[in-house]
């Protein structure tokens, strides 16, 4: 089967389509990891978007049950070099093309994606859609123009109901953008009581589960498109221990009054070398967004930067000067990707362990 992906400046790709039969819009990313192909597709961050894979060969070890990030793919389309529909891994249980069936996901294999990742990498991401139609390019483009821009991917992707992931240590509550079920394996590992909420939560709803510590997970799209969210944060500062990943991290700096840009090409992959300012070590980290907190906007905010990325010099991570709230642009608990920053969920677990003895020392006093 022919398809092709057309992006918005009128570049056309013409391949070998493979997943379901059918037409998707999109923004067109590039992610640059090596291997963990099954949990880019099942991270709810890429909700809308169109992945496009650096690595040559995809669908090489095909899918199995336990390395889903969420309950199902979220992405709008797959664009790989090679696709591979003969897997070869013990834990193999479908392939990728059966997968992206399942879901209705288009693919497109064939692709120059060296080339589509320089175009990316040079004038941003853009608009894109992948198609088996054989109209002319010029009505393609027409219709692909005139499809709205995504603005709800996180009330997409987050759950609609609270749900628990019980455990007998601290009562964290994790506000679902888009949660990955990294983050929850990694609290549970903890033994924590976990309370996933859903995105449009409200501060009162919150102070019922009477928390020791709130985490603001992940999420897809721009920060500014859940301005309720915002709100609760603000609402929730310096009640609880806040930590932040991702969408979280900016939403944390949005509710304490600092801003947020988008990025030209942003961050997608396994290998991004991040520098803590207190230690000054380097970690090599996971990473998935589009957008970053504006440095030149921390100022007067009460935030501190943490971390900053080694690449370009964006920020990476935040503290709250006066208040038990952090949060990091990353993603601490990989999947996939390196392990190295997994010690951040012990600090927010230290965070609430101080938040509680300072509790007992007011009202022993």
């Amino acid at each position: 089967m022919i398809a092709r992906l057309i992006l918005e400046d009128g570049t056309e790709c013409i391949g070998q389509g493979f997943g379901k039969v059918t037409e998707t819009y999109g923004e067109v990313v590039f992610n640059t990891g090596l291997t963990g192909y099954q949990e880019v597709l099942s991270d709810p961050s890429y909700c809308g978007q169109i992945v496009t894979m650096t690595y040559p060969l995809i669908g090489n070890y095909g899918i199995n049950r336990d390395d889903f990030e969420t309950i199902r793919p979220y992405i709008h389309g797959f664009v790989v070099r090679e696709h591979c529909d003969m897997p070869s891994n013990w834990r193999s249980t479908k392939t990728l093309d059966e997968l992206l069936k399942d879901y209705d996901i288009p693919g497109i294999a064939g692709v120059d994606t060296r080339m589509l990742t320089r175009k990316l990498r040079y004038h941003g991401t853009m608009k894109g859609m992948i198609t088996a139609s054989q109209a002319p390019l010029s009505e393609l483009l027409a219709a692909l123009n005139s499809a709205p821009v995504m603005t709800d991917q996180v009330a997409r992707v987050s759950t609609k109901s609270v749900f628990t992931c019980p455990g007998i240590g601290h009562r964290v509550v994790v506000i679902d953008f888009g949660v990955k079920h990294g983050i929850l394996r990694e609290l549970t590992k903890r033994q924590c009581d976990v309370f996933v909420v859903p995105h449009d939560v409200t501060a009162a709803e919150i102070h019922r589960l009477q928390p020791d510590g709130i985490l603001l997970s992940n999420g897809p799209g721009n920060p500014k498109d859940v301005p309720q969210a915002i709100q609760t944060i603000r609402e929730l500062l310096g009640h609880y221990p806040l930590f932040g990943i991702c969408l979280g991290h900016q939403l944390l700096a949005l509710a304490s009054g600092a801003d947020t840009e988008k990025m030209k090409f942003g961050h997608r992959g396994g290998n991004h070398p991040v520098k803590e300012a207190a230690t000054g070590r380097t970690y090599i980290t996971s990473q998935n967004h589009s957008y970053t907190v504006k440095e030149d906007s921390i100022a007067g905010t009460g935030l501190i930067v943490t971390h900053t990325a080694l690449n370009d010099g964006t920020v990476e991570g935040i503290s709250h000067l006066e208040k038990r709230a952090f949060s990091v642009q990353y993603h601490p608990e990989a999947a996939p990707g390196p392990e190295d920053s997994s010690y951040l969920f012990d600090q927010f677990l230290r965070m609430m362990e101080q938040a509680k003895e300072g509790s007992l020392h007011a009202k022993a006093r």
